[in-house]
């Protein structure tokens, strides 16, 4: 994961205006792997130690309108980049992209989420860990998800920012961009954990179709192409034989947030991170979907592989994936978690 090394450039967000970066760090930890502690539950973490609608005091709903603020003011910093020239660098490939407007949007929401909650850790795709790390509470922000979409216009990238409590999400937002040059439009979607999930105001449902003929599937594949890269290959293939269609879009985000909407009905993908996914999850499991790994195991945002589905397509979908999965080499490793922050508690 890069660091910071650029400052927000005074991006014009609504009559607010940033004044350069994000002050007062604290420590940064890099993300590592299964350093934090597990434990097991018998049922959903409890909403609240003072009511069905509040965790740790604080209430749902007011998470899930700070998680909707920070997408926005995110999204506003991605909008004023849209279809201008943009600055690319690389990380680990010449394929895997950052540009300027990830990092002046991981500003942008830092600074909002470190004003509103100073006590919480925030992990940031472009920054690693900040902030309080004995908290329970682990904001994931992904500001610009399809950073090579953006880079070429291509309208399938969004700003995301979702909150875990020990391990399970319980607020989110995503803000996707649709339409493309000249046509340019967003939708924003915003869920609490018991509250349900909407986009644009509105609440959504994900689809009722039944079967995987019927239905239009979703996949991606990471910059990692391993054993479970060539399986996906081959996922791709017969699923592209035996359903509607099978798209690959480049924005994990987006792909939740579309099974949620009932466009799709199941996405699945090996080896996304935590900011890639924190957000959408909820969204597909608030509008009532399903959301598992690839070996029918339960799913965190630090499971290294998922499928989100209407819940309808799930079993028959993992009837044809989990036996080839175990198959793998890497199918033990699978099971493993990854980028949980030093001492972070996930309850299983």
């Amino acid at each position: 994961t890069m660091g910071y090394g650029m400052r927000a450039t005074g991006a014009s967000m609504s009559g607010r205006r940033l004044d350069g970066s994000v002050g007062g760090r604290g420590r940064v930890h890099r993300p590592a792997l299964r350093r934090g502690r597990t434990c097991r539950r018998s049922g959903p973490i409890s909403l609240g130690a003072l009511g069905a609608d509040e965790v740790d005091g604080i209430g749902v709903a007011r998470l899930r309108d700070a998680a909707l603020e920070a997408a926005t003011l995110g999204s506003e910093v991605v909008g004023d980049a849209i279809d201008k020239p943009v600055e690319v660098e690389t990380k680990m490939n010449a394929t895997d992209l950052v540009t300027k407007t990830d990092k002046n949007t991981e500003d942008a929401i830092l600074k909002y989420l470190r004003r509103e909650f100073p006590d919480h850790m925030i992990l940031g795709e472009e920054g690693g860990y900040v902030g309080n790390p004995d908290s329970d509470f682990l904001w994931c922000i992904d500001p610009l998800d399809g950073t090579t979409n953006f880079a070429h216009s291509f309208p399938s990238f969004a700003t995301s920012v979702g909150l875990l409590y020990k391990g399970q999400v319980v607020a989110g937002s995503v803000v996707e961009f649709t339409g493309g040059p000249k046509c340019w439009g967003m939708r924003t979607y915003a869920a609490g954990r018991g509250l349900g999930a909407t986009c644009n105001g509105d609440a959504i449902h994900v689809s009722d179709r039944s079967t995987v003929q019927e239905s239009l599937l979703v996949t991606g594949f990471g910059y990692d192409h391993g054993e479970a890269w060539a399986m996906n290959m081959e996922f791709f293939k017969h699923f592209t034989d035996v359903s509607r269609g099978v798209r690959r879009l480049g924005s994990a985000a987006v792909d939740l947030c579309q099974v949620a909407l009932g466009i799709t009905e199941s996405y699945h993908e090996f080896y996304l991170k935590p900011w890639d996914v924190c957000a959408g999850v909820l969204m597909v499991e608030e509008s009532g979907g399903k959301v598992t790994t690839l070996q029918g195991d339960d799913y965190t945002v630090f499971s290294k592989s998922m499928i989100a589905s209407n819940g309808k397509v799930h079993g028959e979908m993992l009837h044809h994936m989990k036996p080839k999965v175990e198959t793998l080499s890497v199918a033990s490793e699978l099971r493993d978690l990854w980028f949980v922050p030093d001492g972070y508690e996930v309850c299983l």
